[in-house]
């Protein structure tokens, strides 16, 4: 039998099922990827806890149950109290370095408890950090919706293009994300997973204005445990980033090697190789979608499925009866 000759087809289903293997595939890079999300889930609880008591100071429940029900009493001219899931807090230095003055003496930063908060010192979580560890942290839920979390990794340092805003768009309607107010989350209009994330984090908060124009005082302690959240979800995003990058070379390497290959006994010993498992018999009865159609009772019943295709109602109602008697059987 001669052989059979490699082709683009059988270049993309190699490489696409030794993605799929790589990305379930245990490695040091997954494996701190999965710790680092798991580090977010520790600390995210011992932050909030600790926001509940640094807000409370700041904004008494007494004085919030007074202004809400001076709401109710007078109405919209009195509506001052607010939910948000983001503050800035702020801590005064006890010393000064040689090179500093008083107006260095506070130390300030906004922190945004909300699925898509961004991670550095953006004011108002506009930077794309935001989208990168909400896309890192849901990938599985995203990856269920048929959508790519993995795209900003993999376009990391590459400009804007269709592709990337495609999947952006994409990734951010499955998750519920529309965009967060500018001033506090009684103006979000998320849905979804995002939403459902973002209403753990809510505190009321009095004064609807900007979060910097209400700073929020804190000792160093406080504000450093705020940073450990911060910072463990920096860290999923260098992981993730890190991980991506390594199947992202592997990807290259495979495409550049199979590109090389003339027949497609050379792509399956490859893939034997390195320990996956592939049968060539299977991927020429295979489409490019995965599906057996060139087994002759497959594609049969395709071929007949695309004629005929027109009913009567008479035609129609007597398969619906045929369909509930054997319900009924069953």
């Amino acid at each position: 039998m001669s052989k059979i000759r490699m082709n683009t087809e059988f270049r993309n289903k190699i490489l696409n099922r030794y993605v799929e293997s790589t990305e379930t595939e245990t490695t040091q890079e997954q494996q701190a990827f999965l710790q680092a999300r798991e580090n977010v889930d520790k600390i995210y609880p011992q932050a909030f806890e600790l926001a509940k008591l640094v807000v409370g100071r700041a904004y008494p429940k007494e004085d919030v149950d007074t202004c809400k029900s001076l709401k109710q009493k007078y109405g919209q001219p009195l509506d001052v109290v607010a939910k948000d899931k983001c503050f800035y807090f702020s801590y005064a230095k006890d010393e000064l370095n040689e090179d500093e003055d008083e107006s260095d003496r506070n130390v300030s930063e906004h922190f945004d408890f909300g699925l898509f908060g961004d991670v550095g010192n953006s004011d108002y979580g506009r930077g794309e950090s935001g989208k990168q560890f909400a896309y890192a942290y849901k990938r599985e839920e995203l990856k269920a919706k048929d959508c790519n979390p993995d795209i900003l990794a993999q376009q990391n340092g590459k400009d804007e293009n269709p592709h990337k805003t495609k999947h952006i768009d994409a990734n951010d309607k499955a998750l519920g994300y529309s965009g967060y107010s500018r001033y506090n989350s009684d103006d979000d209009n998320s849905v979804g997973i995002a939403k459902q994330f973002d209403s753990q984090f809510y505190l009321d908060i009095i004064g609807t204005s900007h979060c910097r124009s209400r700073t929020i005082a804190c000792n160093k302690q406080e504000f450093q445990v705020f940073q450990m959240l911060k910072q463990a979800k920096a860290n999923v995003i260098t992981c993730h980033q890190k991980w991506i990058d390594s199947i992202e070379k592997q990807k290259q390497a495979m495409k550049t090697g199979l590109k090389a290959y003339r027949y497609l006994s050379e792509g399956v010993e490859l893939m034997k190789e390195l320990d996956i498992e592939i049968d060539e018999a299977e991927l020429v009865r295979c489409n490019s979608t995965g599906l057996t159609i060139y087994n002759p009772q497959n594609l049969a019943s395709m071929i007949k499925g695309m004629k005929n295709t027109t009913m009567t109602r008479e035609q129609k109602i007597a398969i619906r009866k045929q369909y509930e008697s054997e319900g009924k059987i069953n």
